[in-house]
């Protein structure tokens, strides 16, 4: 597989992903070293923020909170600069009780995602919304290559291009010790079989990013798809693979419903 981001400024557009991992997917787990002759790619900053809006907040009147909602997603329309800053925007009402709205943003500084949180929190909404979960990782370019190079391989080329799929399943992921102990040529036999098993479902695309040092897990990942029922079937296929031994955790776990910003502030109530 070939790095496909570009060398200088990269976009943060488009779709991607590769397929894998442990006893719930998780593709690569590992950086492939950077190749001196290249100009170095600016690495992407990977946020997913999970908020839920507090009761006294349904009980305001219908004009004030379309105005809250206005504000919010305002927001999200400034913050969204082709090439440079995406966030895209999911409700969870009916899949999570502890969250119910999603947004995913993709850009190239932790500054900037600093900056359009504080931006959102500024809001009258913002000021009615816990965030139970927030998960901040960066995309880079696996050390697994696959034997196919096609657009759900993107993650392996060192970026995260977000597809169009209706559906999202979001997991914070860790392996265990034992796995960093293996000799590499084990890790990659490993790998190989995982990577078969999640080719064999190809309308589910996975993103993958890396939260060492940066979080509390080790990877976030994030699979996208229009057929829920594959990705039930992927999560249950990859039970049966030996690279499962070695997953320590892979949960909470967020279904959710990818809308535009309007229509996931409305479904709030």
């Amino acid at each position: 597989m070939s790095e496909t981001v570009a060398e200088t400024k990269p976009s943060v557009e488009t779709p991607a992903a590769a397929p894998v991992a442990a006893g719930r997917p998780a593709s690569s787990y590992g950086a492939a070293p950077h190749d001196p002759s290249k100009p170095p790619v600016k690495q992407q900053v990977v946020c997913f923020s999970f908020y839920k809006v507090m009761p006294e907040w349904r009980r305001l009147p219908a004009e004030e909170k379309a105005a809250h909602k206005a504000a919010f997603a305002a927001v999200l329309e400034k913050w969204n600069k082709p090439g440079e800053f995406l966030s895209i925007t999911y409700s969870t009402i009916g899949t999570r009780g502890d969250v119910d709205m999603c947004v995913w943003s993709i850009g190239y500084a932790v500054d900037e995602l600093n900056a359009m949180r504080s931006e959102l929190m500024g809001t009258p909404l913002g000021g009615y919304l816990t965030t139970p979960h927030n998960f901040l990782a960066m995309a880079r370019r696996s050390q697994y290559q696959i034997d196919r190079e096609d657009e759900s391989e993107g993650e392996g080329r060192g970026a995260l291009r977000p597809g169009g799929q209706k559906y999202i399943f979001i997991y914070p992921f860790w392996k265990t010790r034992p796995w960093y102990r293996l000799p590499a040529e084990e890790r990659h036999r490993l790998m190989k079989e995982h990577i078969r098993v999640g080719m064999l479902y190809p309308r589910v695309k996975i993103n993958t990013a890396y939260s060492f040092g940066i979080d509390d897990q080790e990877f976030t990942v994030a699979f996208e798809t229009n057929f829920p029922e594959d990705f039930l079937a992927l999560v249950e296929a990859l039970r049966d693979t030996e690279i499962s031994l070695y997953t320590l955790k892979d949960f909470p776990i967020f279904s959710c419903v990818r809308l535009p910003a309007m229509e996931m502030l409305n479904r709030l109530g």
